[in-house]
């Protein structure tokens, strides 16, 4: 709609410029100017409206971070953001074995939710470091561990997620770009079960990502983190029917959670770029992480089997 146009000069100067209107005329202009005024739609131009609506949206969820979503955006190698790492010694940190953090550059749009994410059994931060640009480049700050030791078990495991968390909101160079109250956690392998034994101890955790996880205990009912499990039918090291799915299957079904499992992978495919694993995981982490239901379309309605995913189980996100 175009701007109401008034006529800004006196009424002395509009008599001797023209003649004065009809009374049903200016009864009319009355009237539209009140019918229009009424439904608040005259006195502001369509340049002005569409400024405050990105103002609404921005406050009904101040943590989006970046454009909408397309699924392209989200199989990317990279998000809108760039990204700037720094290494992290064993020798400054306590309660895990350093690591490297992985954030973006601009700080022009706030805080970022933050995620810290394990290696398995035997392995080193670099068998996950592929994660590291590829989420924090999508908008979140991303903290790949190593271990006090290879061969730390589940529980230690989870303990260190946690433990790098508060490093990276409370000590860490980047602390002032974190949102201390936005957490989450991922692991693979024992990495995976570390990252379940975190989400029992820490219910704030705002998500869980579980990579063809290892762990001794088979029941969670005490979660209420968002979890997202992710299998491997080829798995021989722990395969779905021991962990993965029984993981998942003993989850409360008023947690928000999903399972999927890869077709054709193994229980290494998790240590490699995989856009099956990277595009699920960006949207569960941007909506429980940052509350942006901009990704429940890739969620709900839960995806179908392909030639990449065996099986995809799981509840539609609790808006």
């Amino acid at each position: 709609m175009e701007p109401l146009h008034h006529d800004t000069s006196t009424p002395e100067a509009g008599r001797h410029r023209r003649k004065p209107r009809s009374r049903t005329v200016r009864l009319s202009l009355a009237g539209l100017a009140l019918a229009l005024t009424g439904t608040g739609v005259a006195l502001m131009p369509a340049a002005q409206a569409a400024p405050e609506a990105a103002v609404q949206a921005a406050a009904e969820n101040p943590y989006e971070r970046g454009p909408d979503p397309t699924e392209s955006s989200i199989e990317a190698r990279t998000g809108s953001y760039r990204v700037s790492e720094t290494r992290v010694s064993s020798l400054s940190v306590r309660g895990f074995g350093g690591g490297t953090i992985y954030y973006p550059t601009s700080t022009a749009d706030g805080t970022f939710g933050a995620v810290a994410i394990s290696p398995g059994y035997t392995a080193y931060q670099s068998s996950m470091s592929w994660y590291g640009e590829r989420l924090a480049s999508q908008g979140f700050v991303v903290f790949t561990i190593d271990t006090n030791t290879t061969l730390d078990q589940p529980g230690s495991r989870g303990d260190q997620l946690l433990a790098a968390l508060d490093y990276l909101t409370e000590d860490s160079s980047v602390r002032s770009r974190i949102d201390s109250s936005r957490l989450a956690v991922m692991g693979h392998s024992m990495g995976g079960g570390g990252a379940l034994e975190a989400s029992k101890d820490r219910p704030s955790l705002k998500a869980s990502i579980p990579l063809t996880p290892w762990n001794l205990d088979k029941t969670w009912r005490e979660i209420t983190v968002p979890t997202f499990i992710v299998g491997a039918d080829g798995d021989s090291i722990a395969s779905v029917r021991s962990h993965a799915e029984p993981f998942y299957e003993s989850l409360p079904s008023s947690t928000n959670r999903a399972y999927m499992e890869l077709n054709n992978a193994t229980h290494f495919t998790p240590n490699t770029s995989d856009t099956e694993i990277a595009k699920y995981s960006i949207s569960w982490l941007k909506r429980f992480v940052d509350n942006d239901t901009r990704y429940e379309q890739f969620l709900c309605p839960l995806p179908r089997r392909s030639l990449q995913i065996e099986e995809f189980r799981g509840n539609c996100p609790h808006t």
